[in-house]
């Protein structure tokens, strides 16, 4: 998830590490990974403890009333991320193959309408099959950088700098991003213990910072300068002059958008079908429902949203948005999550005394 709308482009790993200098972004990256670390541990623990993979109820354990105002956030940030993925696949697919941007932004709407629509168990399917190849370019990536301009990034490396303003842009780069925790909640429900749990989110902040670090270290090669691209990602593979690795890297692109648009996607039909199930007295939905929900969220966020212009307007309150989700996620996971995770397993821990008595 990610992965998926952080690094396609490489202008966030560049605003937010780069601009630190070579030795202040890679501080500020171990910041970013340590807060996902205790995040992710705290949330897949919250998540498997409480029994709550999907966002309503897992914010409502944690929020209460207080879970509306976190739900409004999260389904406008959805709105937001579906138009730019479907924006972002009509360039990379125009690039590829010389069509209407159009072309690409219905690709990429209708193969994540065809995995959102068969459930849980063709998304996760899909997320294990794209994600190895997803890490593969990376390695990739960064094996070409070092071969075509190693000696560039040691004198980058050598030459070190450390801006002073490393630990904010850490901060803010960890805190935003792990909304991402949020989406990938159904998911969570293999997670058999605490301390599995526990582990599982330990292990997933290095891995999501590891394809950062390999773009990272290649933009190394170009510092300052790179600082002012556009397009951080294009500058690079410009100047490694390989037209396969190009169209390679562009699909790998296309492949995280359609990751991370799937997982929005199966985000909110979660969401609908927990909901749609209580209401019915059975408590199964319709084999129609699922697909119906993800074409009609498809057609607002990809294609409503930015012939209205609701896109631009929710893009316009993004640093708002990552603020409320600061103090509606992150910081009363850290608070009141802790607190009841402690008090279950504590009570947890006075049945089986009691049982064993």
């Amino acid at each position: 998830m990610i992965i998926g709308g952080g690094y396609a482009t490489g202008r966030e790993l560049s605003e937010y590490f780069l601009s630190q200098g070579p030795h202040g972004a890679l501080l500020a990256m171990a910041l970013a990974t340590l807060l996902w670390a205790l995040i992710c541990a705290t949330a897949f623990a919250f998540a498997q403890r409480l029994r709550v993979f999907e966002y309503r109820s897992f914010s409502e354990r944690l929020l209460g009333r207080g879970a509306i105002l976190f739900e409004v956030c999260l389904l406008l940030f959805c709105v937001l991320l579906l138009a730019v993925f479907g924006a972002a696949a009509g360039e990379v697919v125009a690039s590829l193959f010389a069509v209407p941007e159009f072309v690409g932004t219905i690709t990429l709407a209708l193969l994540i309408g065809g995995v959102a629509s068969f459930g849980g168990d063709a998304v996760e399917r899909l997320f294990k099959y794209v994600s190895p190849f997803l890490y593969l370019v990376y390695a990739a990536f960064l094996i070409l950088a070092f071969a075509k301009f190693g000696d560039r990034i040691d004198a980058t490396l050598e030459r070190g700098g450390i801006g002073s303003g490393w630990p904010i842009s850490g901060l803010t780069y960890g805190t935003y991003n792990m909304i991402a925790v949020v989406m990938i909640l159904p998911t969570l429900r293999y997670l058999r213990s605490t301390r599995e749990a526990v582990t599982a989110g330990i292990i997933a902040a290095p891995l999501a910072m590891l394809p950062a670090f390999a773009f990272v270290t290649a933009m190394l090669a170009f510092h300052p300068e790179v600082l002012s691209a556009t397009l951080p990602s294009d500058y690079i593979l410009t100047r490694l002059d390989s037209t396969a690795f190009r169209f390679v890297f562009q699909l790998m692109v296309f492949g995280a958008l359609l990751e991370g648009g799937v997982g929005v996607v199966h985000t909110i039909n979660e969401r609908a079908v927990a909901w749609q199930g209580k209401r019915q007295t059975h408590g199964d939905v319709s084999c129609w429902f699922r697909p119906l929900l993800t074409l009609a969220v498809l057609a607002v966020c990809m294609f409503a949203a930015d012939l209205i212009g609701l896109a631009d307007l929710i893009a316009g309150g993004y640093r708002i948005l990552a603020a409320v989700f600061l103090l509606t996620f992150v910081l009363p996971l850290m608070t009141i999550g802790v607190v009841k995770l402690v008090r279950s397993h504590a009570g947890a821990a006075r049945i089986h005394g009691h049982g064993e008595a």
